[in-house]
């Protein structure tokens, strides 16, 4: 066994019990070569089931020839290739808006626990290092490539990534391989091929061990985010509290756990909540967060990210976005008991038990509402809804029920969502916002 090919099993063992493995093929290189060391090695090896896919962009009309050369290459190993044919749209970067495109293709291919191999060696990951570095990137970004990490409902994997490219050529070399080359790789324009051929030929010549260096680098820096990852899961702990509305099925935090902390522990544990749901603010834009949390206690300050808005409200911060970023529609006059509702932008209403007599109808929340509670008369319903501590963004979309002009029912809030009796009560489904 080579040692490339010993490089390449090793990067594998923890995938080897896959249903199968599918080999992103451009027709480039990297790919070829990774290919075919696999087609080797399953010829001695217990394997799982190998495919290849390639996506075809349509951006230059050079690549219409790539692939019928994947086809004949693979159907020389013996290999299914699918093509996958996706249109790429505009945008201010086409490389993101490809790579997107790209990617998308590759996880509708991936079935429940199925890994899809790339060939990405070690130069590529110094290039990105620094690429990276030059854009003001932080711990994570520093990290560059991870070997490994979810894609779908299946796993994205890196196996090459110890490999330097010179010794993917020399076997190229060895196996008369033949593959394609990108002609958009020659423009220096772009700023990864500008980095690929001006800079790190010239760092090379003065560091002839920069990209093994650079490689070493990204790999601290993936065990140092890991370790910032485990700082940030015990600060939230004490944040992760219950809000009291457990019909809110928004994502939360309790705010005073956070304020006790160093403000570098403060943004390394949002950063790692708001992971999930949205890119990370570069940091300049990390200032709204310090006005959020800054802002007076009676105000209603909201830091708005790429994904959606940061909220605080009584006491905790709130994550918004989709449907509760816009102000939902009217809902209609009236309303069958018998059927849940979906209302327009807000959720899904229902009346669970025997409903009340009479045509009913919703509303939403104008101002000046006053309802009847028994034992202690008529009370305003703002003062109600400050009791019960529901939050200022949900006041406005919080479903009334109403019979004529008598407001019967509040939806979700105990005491205000149905009579005593427990006869019927009424129920909004809020997480079924997008």
């Amino acid at each position: 066994m080579t040692a490339l090919e010993f490089l390449l099993i090793r990067s594998l063992r923890p995938w080897r019990d896959a249903p199968a493995w599918h080999v992103a093929l451009s027709g480039g290189l990297d790919s070829t070569v990774l290919l075919h060391l696999l087609a080797r090695l399953r010829e001695r090896e217990a394997l799982p089931q190998l495919f290849a896919v390639h996506v075809h962009h349509g951006l230059q009309a050079v690549a219409d020839g790539w692939p019928a050369h994947c086809q004949s290459f693979c159907d020389d190993l013996g290999v299914p290739l699918q093509v996958e044919r996706v249109r790429v749209d505009g945008g201010a970067s086409l490389e993101r808006a490809a790579r997107m495109a790209r990617y998308a293709a590759f996880e509708r291919r991936l079935g429940e626990g199925e890994v899809l191999l790339t060939g990405q060696h070690r130069d590529d990951q110094a290039e990105t290092l620094l690429f990276r570095l030059l854009r003001g990137t932080g711990v994570k970004g520093m990290g560059g490539m991870p070997p490994s990490r979810r894609l779908g409902a299946g796993w994205l994997v890196r196996p090459l990534l110890d490999c330097p490219r010179a010794a993917l050529e020399s076997y190229a070399g060895e196996q008369g391989l033949r593959w394609v080359e990108d002609p958009s790789n020659a423009d220096t324009g772009l700023a990864r091929n500008f980095l690929r051929r001006e800079v790190f030929p010239a760092l090379a010549r003065h560091w002839p061990q920069a990209g093994a260096n650079l490689a070493r680098t990204a790999e601290h820096m993936r065990e140092a985010e890991q370790l910032l990852a485990e700082l940030a899961e015990l600060d939230l702990a004490a944040a992760h509290s219950d809000s009291g509305l457990p019909w809110l099925e928004l994502p939360s935090l309790e705010l005073a756990p956070l304020l006790a902390l160093p403000e570098p522990r403060q943004r390394n544990a949002l950063r790692h909540w708001l992971a999930p749901l949205t890119r990370m603010p570069d940091s300049d834009h990390w200032a709204g967060w310090a006005d959020l949390r800054d802002a007076a206690v009676d105000a209603a300050p909201v830091w708005r990210l790429e994904g959606g808005e940061l909220r605080r409200a009584d006491g905790r911060l709130w994550w918004l976005c989709g449907d509760w970023l816009r102000n939902p529609l009217a809902p209609a006059e009236g309303f069958d008991p018998a059927q849940p509702l979906r209302l327009d932008g807000n959720g899904l209403v229902r009346l669970e038990g025997a409903p009340p007599a009479g045509p009913l109808r919703l509303r939403y929340r104008q101002g000046g509402e006053v309802m009847a509670l028994p034992g202690r008369g008529h009370r305003d319903l703002k003062r109600l809804l400050n009791e019960r501590g529901v939050p200022a963004f949900v006041r406005s979309r919080l479903p009334l029920l109403y019979r004529g002009d008598e407001l019967l029912a509040v939806a979700n809030l105990p005491g205000l969502d149905g009579p005593s009796s427990g006869e019927w009560r009424f129920r909004w489904l809020s997480s079924d916002l997008s």
